[in-house]
């Protein structure tokens, strides 16, 4: 189904009208959005971005399942009509791994049959084109207002756990502060515990590709978390492999 250049202007100004999540408050949600119609791809990100998200874009399957196997996203937006597969096979292949990860279904598709198929292949919101731009991001936040424990999104490692959705880490069941950016590199790395995670591919996802980064702005990330961690009395640490990227693990007694 397509959009008039009207339609689109009209969504985008509609959703310049939300008062922005405050990002001391709310911190920096990631967000992949699937959607192979190109301007109303980027009009979309650009009205999640004003939000106060972060997001990934992508028009094809298959490059959806590769960022969602290497991303750990606060929500997915998925079309179901793609140029190379279906968004239904997509997330039912997600949740045949137990990926939790909340996803809002986004699509022309609007009868009772196809409602009723995405709602129990796993979606957990299913939303109408065209939309409201406005109605998707109060979607999307009443969706991250659940309980991590409700979305099976709990991360754990040593005495740490993490909740993905209030984005808040705790130490033996007590609430710890960190800033929102090692907020996003913990996460990042307790969703891959035990595996090397690229640093191109960290800087990716704490900086975006808009941003101008530093050269080491990764490593004094890194850094701040690691010294956080060991004074916290964590019992997990961040590893350095040379010329590849970071890995998390439990710390040896």
């Amino acid at each position: 189904m397509g959009f008039t250049y009207m339609e689109l202007t009209e969504a985008f100004h509609r959703s310049a009208k939300l008062q922005l999540c405050a990002p001391h408050r709310c911190g920096v949600m990631r967000l992949l959005l699937v959607e192979d119609n190109t301007d109303l791809a980027q009009l979309t990100a650009k009205a999640l971005t004003k939000a106060g998200f972060g997001v990934d874009i992508t028009g094809l399957a298959s490059d959806a399942s590769q960022y969602i196997s290497t991303g750990a996203y606060s929500a997915i937006i998925l079309d179901l009509g793609l140029p190379d597969g279906s968004g239904l096979a997509l997330l039912k292949s997600m949740r045949s791994r137990s990926d939790a990860t909340p996803v809002i279904v986004l699509t022309a598709r609007g009868t009772v049959y196809d409602r009723v198929q995405g709602l129990q292949t796993g979606a957990d919101d299913y939303l109408i084109k065209p939309f409201a731009m406005d109605e998707l991001i109060a979607r999307i936040r009443a969706l991250l207002r659940r309980p991590a424990s409700y979305l099976g999104r709990l991360l754990t490692a040593g005495n740490v756990a993490f909740d993905p959705i209030g984005k808040q880490m705790y130490i033996m069941g007590e609430p710890q502060f960190l800033s929102a950016r090692e907020l996003a590199m913990l996460e990042l790395l307790m969703g891959r515990i035990g595996r090397v995670v690229p640093k191109p591919f960290v800087e990716a996802r704490l900086f975006g590709t808009s941003e101008d980064v530093h050269s080491n702005a990764v490593e004094v990330y890194v850094h701040r978390l690691r010294k956080q961690l060991e004074t916290l009395g964590a019992t997990i640490e961040i590893h350095t492999i040379r010329g590849v990227g970071y890995l998390l693990a439990e710390r040896k007694s």
